[in-house]
């Protein structure tokens, strides 16, 4: 196939000074060449075949070897070069469609506070601090566990008929108005009333209970109840019978969209979910 090193060399892309075949003979040397060789080189000229005799020359495959590892490497700086083309375009498209995503709209302040008064006032107050024991405070509450509560009664997924039939009313950027604009207002501070079991209360918000599993509470909700923006909402002078309420509904399956705060709430009794929530209640 090649009558000459310099074809073998060009086909594999390897240096014409590499010239010798698989068998250990100079590539392009005819028979009588080869017996001119050997001599010249005082093994005989009549054991070309022996590798033993000849460690002037290459050995056996060597060619082989080193124009297979040679191929290898061209072909993997091409595949590397494809691949870093790939991942340039990917980022390049990515980052364009990113620019191209239209960003939310800046909730308005002023649509939350008359959306509010239209809708949410009669069971939550003016200023989101609602005084029915039944009714959450609102006022102060992270915006985005409030859109998030809002979606999930629109959809569902959080039952409560009220809060359902309302909320199927909003768009997405009403509930961001009216939520955004309740993480504005400044929540009331509740009290603890059950002294008995503010040491109860206390052990399990600070501390969990450990034989069951029970995490602490401030963990999520931060010492003293202001939760994490984003993660977890802020519970400081929420009114206990709301918390026990949803406390006892986590853990009668009633109230199914959260799995962390069912798996919390199915390994406590009724007497830990009074004493904590009313120690809640009194956090500031």
């Amino acid at each position: 196939m090649f009558e000459s090193g310099a074809a073998l060399a060009a086909f594999f892309g390897v240096d014409e000074a590499v010239k010798m075949n698989p068998f250990g003979r100079p590539l392009g040397l005819s028979p009588v060449d080869l017996n001119s060789h050997c001599k010249m080189m005082s093994c005989g000229g009549q054991g070309c075949q022996i590798k033993s005799q000849h460690p002037h020359l290459i050995q056996p495959f060597a060619v082989i070897r080193v124009t297979a590892t040679i191929l290898a490497m061209k072909l993997f700086a091409s595949f590397a070069s494809v691949a870093a083309l790939s991942l340039s375009l990917l980022c390049a498209t990515s980052a364009a469609a990113a620019e191209a995503a239209p960003a939310p709209a800046k909730p308005d302040l002023v649509k939350g506070a008359a959306l509010y008064s239209q809708v949410c006032i009669a069971c939550h107050a003016a200023d989101g601090n609602s005084m029915s024991p039944a009714n959450p405070k609102l006022a102060q509450q992270h915006p985005e566990y409030l859109v998030k509560q809002l979606q999930e009664f629109k959809s569902g997924k959080r039952a409560n008929a009220i809060m359902s039939g309302f909320s199927s009313m909003l768009s997405d950027d009403d509930m961001r108005n009216v939520s955004y604009w309740l993480a504005s207002q400044t929540g009331k501070p509740g009290a603890a009333t059950e002294k008995e079991l503010v040491v109860l209360g206390e052990s399990i918000y600070r501390g969990g209970i450990a034989g069951r599993n029970v995490p602490a509470c401030a963990g999520c909700h931060s010492p003293n109840g202001a939760g994490i923006p984003s993660q977890y909402p802020r519970l400081s002078g929420q009114h206990a019978d709301y918390t026990a309420t949803q406390l006892s509904m986590f853990r009668n399956g009633s109230r199914a969209n959260n799995s962390v705060m069912i798996g919390v709430a199915s390994r406590m009794n009724d007497l830990e979910i009074k004493a904590v929530s009313d120690y809640i209640a009194g956090l500031r």
